[in-house]
């Protein structure tokens, strides 16, 4: 049976009604989900038994599909039934195990997930005839693709391999300013005594040091490869530099390099709503803020075992450097409604690595 919805319910999707699309046909797969594949607002997808390096990136535009765009473009054929490296600088493309048959009035919207962002691996969505990446209109039916394409380390990857995630969605539930602040009045959203409110939340950065002296990490060039199914397997000294906070509190972004930074403002999600990391304005800089920015209900949320959590950061210098200072703005932290509360929320005995985290590196990498 199809959900059904009154005409006024809008928000994200929770799990079960996630799972609700699955049964229904909404959601379809080459097998069934894996036990913690479905998180209380959004659904990872599985790559496919095959990868094509292609010679570029590409948007498939209204008038073909991904599967004819590749055709045109792929360099070869890469089958990654017992795991592949996928190299730096290359692009590649993967069909996914999971494909749409949406109704009208569902729409959903990808991202990376937090430890594909934390390993510097370029990931956006595909849909066919789409006009931008990581956005499948209302009532989509049809295949999805990955583009992948790592930054800084090579990484092996395997089919059912998990980077990327998508949220359902019907309508309209952003948060406008006014609802924002009410709902920040009520609950604390960060630990800001003066939070800058409008459209978003905005998130600063932290140069202090205040988390045993480093302010973040810079990721090292031409290290081993990381294998993504391998949690806590490597140690941090061989891919990373850890960074010791300035006695000016500001930090010299080098072009073309990685970090991972915390932002100044502990975080929460509470539990009957949904929240993204959004770029604040990108004439500020010439950086690139949070490829991974969904944050799933109960984030940070004490009654989830959170006290407010530290977003982590992943930054992107750009063409030239350009100097970060402590509690510089470099986000905004924007809320949507859920439709109905999850049936569990982020940290909840789901396998969530990031609540209550402060300075944190992807799950790969050993803490001691």
């Amino acid at each position: 049976m199809p959900l059904s919805f009154a005409a006024a319910d809008k928000g994200i999707l929770p799990d079960r009604m996630i799972l609700a699309l699955a049964q229904a046909g909404a959601i379809q797969k080459a097998y069934a989900f894996a036990p913690d594949q479905v998180q209380p607002a959004s659904l990872d997808l599985r790559l496919g038994d095959t990868a094509y390096r292609v010679r570029a990136s590409f948007l498939p535009g209204p008038n073909a599909t991904v599967a004819e765009r590749i055709e045109d473009l792929k360099l070869h054929e890469i089958a990654l039934g017992d795991g592949a490296v996928l190299e730096t600088g290359c692009v590649y493309i993967v069909p996914l195990i999971e494909s749409l048959a949406l109704a009208p009035g569902i729409s959903a919207a990808a991202n990376p997930k937090s430890s594909t962002g934390r390993l510097d691996v370029f990931t956006r969505v595909i849909a066919d005839r789409a006009r931008g990446f990581d956005q499948v209109e209302a009532g989509y039916h049809g295949p999805l693709y990955a583009e992948i394409s790592p930054r800084t380390f090579p990484v092996l990857v395997r089919e059912g391999s998990r980077l990327s995630q998508i949220r359902f969605r019907r309508g309209e539930a952003l948060l406008d300013a006014a609802a924002l602040a009410e709902l920040h009045a009520r609950e604390r959203l960060v630990d800001a005594d003066a939070a800058a409110i409008g459209t978003g939340i905005a998130v600063s950065v932290d140069l202090s040091g205040h988390s045993g002296g480093n302010v973040g990490y810079r990721a090292k060039r031409h290290t081993g490869l990381i294998d993504i199914e391998r949690r806590a397997g490597y140690e941090i000294g061989e891919f990373w530099e850890p960074m010791a906070a300035r006695a000016d509190r500001s930090l010299i972004l080098d072009p073309n390099e990685f970090y991972i930074l915390a932002s100044k403002e502990a975080v929460q999600v509470p539990p009957d709503y949904a929240a993204e990391m959004v770029p604040f304005d990108p004439l500020v800089g010439e950086f690139r803020v949070h490829y991974a920015g969904f944050f799933d209900p109960g984030f940070g949320y004490s009654g989830a075992g959170g006290r407010g959590s530290r977003a982590v950061l992943e930054v992107r210098s750009r063409e030239v450097p350009f100097i970060l200072e402590h509690a510089q703005t470099v986000g905004r932290l924007v809320y949507e409604k859920m439709l109905a509360r999850p049936a569990k929320l982020y940290g909840e005995g789901i396998g969530s690595n990031y609540q209550a985290q402060g300075l944190k590196l992807s799950k790969h990498f050993r803490t001691s």
